[in-house]
């Protein structure tokens, strides 16, 4: 059975939810079948995504997050303006090709107008070279706009979950967190111009294969251009930690990740697809297992150390003790031990994007 669903260009909800539940030579043979699709849609390229968590500040409360709004218990940061173009510059002069800048939410003029200066600043100081990587929350049209127009061109903003009812089991049901605007703010960056990126945890409080088989159904419907997907791990600071006793094992959630990435790679074969640090955070070499069956993209944290441990969405961050040197050095080694290369210099662009829009 397992090589009938393999063979299969379209998946139904039934036997994706099968290949998550596989084991032991099942397993290996889905992962020698997105391994073999990565190699002949994407080939044997890592690309860099430099990672700049330049504020911890965030106007959310959602149940699962450790910067949540309401966790006063954690040392809230700003990067200056200062401190974040140096860390774009570190990426530029170590050939990184691309990074991210990633935050807490804010929604506000000031924000706005912030990010905007640091897009245009980040593409002068690399002579236009630098690809740049968004994740900063739903916001509206125009704003989308303005950080397209400055130069942004690649934006994450995950659904965490596609089903509605576990969605408000981790978001709180209130007009900051409606399941329609991320929804409605998704179709707002495909239509500006972005790549566009989504992505779900792995391993929630009430979450179903049903639930999950549904998540990458959704990805499909949606023509996402990218991916990033962990696994969940609980904070102590956030209200579902309360249902830490009725997670999968660690090492199932991780397993289940993995499964995902397969799956995934299976059904969108030319699009970007990161190994999560959640991975590493679990697995010492969780992103390179990742990497070997399906995942293309890592994203080295480039934020200046003393601020990595306050950038906690979950407890265990790997890495954070590491200068931006360090995590280079780490994981050009462990890049070799996954039978990859690094795809320096280049911004490594979804096919999927470049083919979606000559259609």
């Amino acid at each position: 059975m397992i090589q009938d669903i393999l063979n299969r260009q379209a998946l139904t909800q039934e036997e994706i939810i099968y290949l998550l539940q596989t084991k032991g030579e099942e397993r290996t043979l889905l992962f020698k079948k997105s391994a073999e699709l990565k190699q002949r849609y994407i080939g044997n390229k890592v690309y860099f995504r430099g990672l700049i968590e330049f504020s911890n500040i965030c106007r959310k409360d959602c149940l699962y997050c450790g910067i949540r709004r309401s966790n006063k218990h954690i040392n809230r940061y700003d990067l200056t303006d200062e401190d974040i173009l140096k860390a774009a510059e570190f990426a530029y002069k170590e050939n990184y090709g691309s990074l991210v800048l990633q935050s807490g939410e804010l929604m506000n003029n000031a924000f706005t107008d912030r990010v905007e200066y640091l897009l245009k600043s980040i593409k002068k100081l690399s002579n236009n070279q630098l690809g740049i990587t968004i994740s900063l929350g739903e916001q509206s049209e125009e704003t989308y706009q303005k950080w397209f127009d400055a130069g942004a061109h690649r934006y994450l903003l995950r659904i965490e979950s596609s089903n509605p009812e576990l969605y408000y089991k981790i978001h709180p049901n209130n007009a900051t967190h409606k399941f329609d605007t991320r929804i409605d703010s998704l179709k707002t960056l495909k239509k500006v111009g972005y790549q566009t990126g989504t992505g779900v945890m792995v391993g929630l409080p009430f979450q179903t294969f049903e639930d999950l088989a549904g998540d990458l159904l959704f990805m499909q419907e949606l023509d996402i251009d990218m991916c990033g997907m962990g696994p969940y791990i609980e904070h102590h600071e956030t209200p579902l930690y309360q249902y830490k006793d009725q997670l999968l094992p660690l090492k199932e959630r991780f397993d289940l990740t993995l499964k995902m990435i397969a799956v995934l790679r299976i059904l969108m074969p030319d699009i970007n697809i990161a190994a999560a640090t959640a991975l590493q955070a679990i697995d010492p070499i969780g992103r390179e297992k990742a990497l070997k069956i399906g995942a293309n993209i890592l994203m080295p944290n480039i934020t200046p150390g003393m601020y990595r441990d306050s950038y906690a969405l979950y407890e265990n961050k790997p890495c954070t003790d590491e200068d931006a040197s360090d995590c280079k050095n780490c994981l050009e080694a462990r890049i070799k031990l996954s039978d990859n290369e690094i795809g320096y210099n280049e911004w490594g662009d979804s096919p999927h994007f470049r083919i979606r829009n000559l259609n």
